[in-house]
This record gives C-alpha cells, structure tokens and sequence, in this order.
C-alpha cells in the first residue's frame, strides 16, 4: 500500500518523531548543571572556540559566520543556578573576510595578540590566518594559506610555539601550515600517518593542536580518533600515540591541563589523556559528559579549571550560550 505523506497519521507520526529529540533538548536545558556554567548571551548561533585570556579576564570567542568576542568575567562572578548571564561583546568584524568563518584561535600573551584562523566554511576555497593586537584590536596581519587555484582545504586550529611561529591545521587534506611569528606563511608539514587507509576516516582529518612546551606539537585528527606527536627539533618527525583505555573518536579542539594532562573537546563532551613518558603513549583516564545537544568543539583552562565551549546557542533574540566545566 503506497504512503500517503498528507494521511492524518503520516503527520501523527512525524509530529511524534520531532518531538523526541525536542523533548529532550527541552529536558537538558532545564535541567541543573552539576558543574559550574559560564551563561553568557550572544548575537549569533554558533561559537566555534573559546580560550581564556587570563591577563584581560575574558573569555575570547569565534563567531562560525566571522569575527571574535569577547565575555568579561567580574573578579567577583561566581557560575551557576540563579547568576547573572554574562554578555558577549564584539570585538573583531572584518569586512573584507565576510563570507568565511573564524575558527580556531589562540592567545599569545608574549606577544599581546590573538591569532584567528578564517576558512570557509562551505566551499573550502579559502584559508587563512589573522592576527590581531589584543588591546586595540588592530589586524597585525592576514596570512592567505589557500585559495580558489590550490586544493581544497580547510583550515581549523591554530597552535604557537616559543618562538611564535603558528601551526593551522587543515581539516580538509590533512596537512598543517607553518607561519612565521610577523605572518610569513613558512611550509607545509604533510606526513602519510595523517591520511587513514579508510575514506570514510579522512572526511574529518586534522583538528585540534596544542604546543608542548617541551618542544613538539599534539595534534588530533577527529575521524580516526588517532593522535600524533610532531617533533619540531627533528625535522617535523611525526609519531603516532599510542592511545589506551578509550577511543578519541570525534576529537575536537585540544588544551593542555598540564605538560602530562590534556583535555580533548569533541562528544562525548569531554576527554582527559594522560602520559607519563613524553607523549609517546597516553592513557584515557576521565571522560565527561556535559550538554552533548550544544556539541563540544573547544577546551580552555581558566583558574586551574577546564572549561568546554559549546557550538550552539539556545533561545530568540538572545542566544544563550554555555562555557560549562568539565570536572573529571
């Protein structure tokens, strides 16, 4: 018997089906957190990353359709049921970048500014990297990493090294751009344990990057859930981790708790990755499970504390967005 789409109960069953997923939507939102939550109120659906800037007391965030924020912190402001919801102030709209989102983004407090990766989104034509002085909000410089005549790519997280030269990965086709600390783009690092034998594990490659202090880069790539050590002192020497006690599958963005400690972003909405021998093996030995219907996409530490960006806001006009600790 053929379906009638416009049957009375063909519409039942739709109305049922959708209200599942609101239903529950509506269930977590009303529920009380069992951490601290950062409420703040913003313009925009989605924020991509979040890093706390310690010196300004602020949360710096990216806005998906471009441009950066900011949400102050009173010294006095304590998280939770019954707070005032904080409130996001724009900080950064280029106009000449309109049409690509901001990504990624990094505090160089060394260097009073703030890096912001641009790509877009969609259409994987362009990718770039900003610069921006974290006073004035003057653009310092705009590095082009691709265009329309390069291949497709996707440029997503930004990592800086001592001497602050940025590594951006490429979420696309699984490289990372070096650029120099004044904004000259540098080279390309392409190794062949960035790419799985599986093509359905490459439609989301390289993502979150953190540099270690002690002289290499952690990068994870989201399908394969594989996370790989990159040694700057030996010519970009590429290591993949070995990684026990759970899966780093749909790993987002990266942030160090401490040089054997680090936090992957990413549903389930949070990870914590331990290693006791320089990164060469780690262990999982935390998971939390916070608003996982806002998708995790960014980790920050603020006071010792992790903090998990959200990429969805909730409510009309005003969007609500949630910087929620993730306690493991």
């Amino acid at each position: 018997m053929p379906i009638r789409f416009c049957s009375p109960r063909f519409l039942v069953f739709v109305f049922l089906i959708s209200a599942i997923p609101i239903a529950y939507i509506i269930s977590e939102e009303r529920a009380v957190p069992t951490t601290h939550v950062f409420h703040y109120h913003s313009a925009g659906f989605f924020r991509e990353c979040a890093k706390w800037d310690d010196q300004g007391r602020r949360f710096l965030v990216s806005f998906l359709e471009g441009g950066v924020g900011e949400i102050r912190v009173p010294d006095d402001y304590a998280p939770g049921p019954g707070a005032v919801v904080l409130k996001e102030v724009t900080l950064v709209k280029d106009f000449d970048l309109a049409g690509n989102s901001s990504l990624g983004i990094a505090v160089d407090r060394l260097r009073n500014r703030l890096l912001v990766v641009v790509a877009d989104l969609l259409g994987n034509r362009y990718s770039g990297l900003a610069a921006y002085d974290l006073s004035s909000w003057k653009r310092l410089f705009l590095t082009r990493l691709s265009g329309p005549s390069d291949e497709k790519s996707f440029a997503d997280d930004v990592a800086i090294d001592a001497g602050g030269n940025a590594y951006v990965t490429d979420a696309k086709a699984s490289k990372i751009w070096k650029v120099g600390a004044d904004g000259e783009f540098l080279s390309i690092i392409r190794n062949p344990l960035f790419t799985p034998k599986q093509w359905y594990k490459t439609l989301v490659a390289l993502n979150g990057i953190v540099y270690h202090p002690d002289g290499y880069l952690i990068v994870i790539h989201t399908f394969s859930g594989n996370l790989f050590k990159i040694d700057l002192a030996k010519g970009y020497e590429v290591k993949l981790i070995e990684v026990v006690g759970g899966s780093l599958v749909f790993g987002d963005g990266l942030d160090l708790l401490s040089p054997t400690k680090l936090v992957v972003a990413g549903n389930p909405s949070g990870r914590l990755v331990e290693s006791s021998d320089g990164w060469e093996t780690a262990s999982v030995v935390a998971k939390f499970k916070g608003p996982i219907h806002r998708l995790s996409t960014a980790a920050t530490v603020k006071d010792g504390k992790v903090y998990l960006n959200h990429l969805v806001g909730m409510g009309y006009p005003k969007k609500t967005h949630a910087l929620v600790e993730a306690v493991f």
